[in-house]
């Protein structure tokens, strides 16, 4: 098990090349299981009882991903990445009970990656975890050197993607997309113009056969139009298709 989670803030980031894992769960009883299921698959743990212990701790020494539950005292799971979002697209994984479908959303449309539905098996988490780092790709090398095979940079008229840093710009101006966004955008830049269905998109960003419903798509793609017009107001390059689903538009 991690140490006290009143301690977590302190601690060192991992440096024998697992991946880092940070839980924040006002149960601790999850966060001791969840902690143990994940350093038995090899990741680093740390965990927090509460949302304003985690945030400090979350914004000056990054996880690779963080699992929060929604329902906590002091600072729920929202206000937490409510909070985290304004400097970090640090990849996110909610919990939530079965009455909490509006939550769900919500959580969505703040910025999270993905959601599990409680009851849950440990064996589906892992499988979440271990599909949201995939997405994210490996730790960036030092000095943030090109590595042999990287993607290539997506360049669509003011849209810049670089695939390999995980960097987007339209018109020069940063926009920080969480991992799902990312590669929602990516399929739709990579062909301007060709329609893209809520399953395309799915399966772009959710490739490991994990069920999403259309509205996920559809909450990322509200996020992704937010947050490029708050660098450009008159932002209009991902179009719906009523019925069809979506297309970025280079022009």
């Amino acid at each position: 098990m991690a140490s006290d989670p009143a301690q977590q803030a302190a601690d060192p980031p991992a440096v024998d090349g697992r991946r880092t894992i940070a839980l924040v769960d006002d149960d601790r009883n999850i966060l001791t299981t969840l902690s143990i299921a994940l350093q038995a698959e090899g990741f680093a743990t740390r965990v927090y009882s509460d949302g304003e212990a985690a945030l400090k701790a979350l914004a000056e020494n990054p996880p690779d991903l963080a699992v929060f539950d929604i329902k906590m005292p002091r600072m729920d799971g929202m206000e937490l990445l409510r909070r985290l979002r304004e400097h970090s697209d640090l990849p996110v994984i909610f919990l939530t009970s079965k009455d909490e479908e509006q939550d769900e959303a919500a959580g969505l449309a703040l910025g999270a990656d993905d959601y599990i539905t409680k009851p849950f098996s440990q064996r589906l988490l892992l499988a979440r975890v271990r599909a949201i780092l995939r997405r994210a790709g490996p730790p960036q090398s030092p000095g943030g050197d090109p590595q042999p095979g990287e993607a290539t940079v997506i360049e669509r008229g003011r849209l810049t993607m670089d695939p390999a840093r995980h960097r987007v710009t339209w018109a020069g101006k940063t926009v920080s997309l969480t991992v799902t966004e990312f590669l929602i955008l990516e399929a739709l830049a990579s062909r301007p113009g060709v329609i893209k269905s809520r399953n395309q998109l799915m399966d772009a960003a959710y490739p490991d056969d994990v069920f999403v419903d259309d509205r996920t798509v559809d909450s990322h793609i509200k996020r992704l139009r937010r947050k490029f017009r708050a660098v450009d107001p008159q932002f209009e390059a991902i179009e719906t298709l009523y019925g069809a689903g979506y297309s970025f538009s280079d022009g």
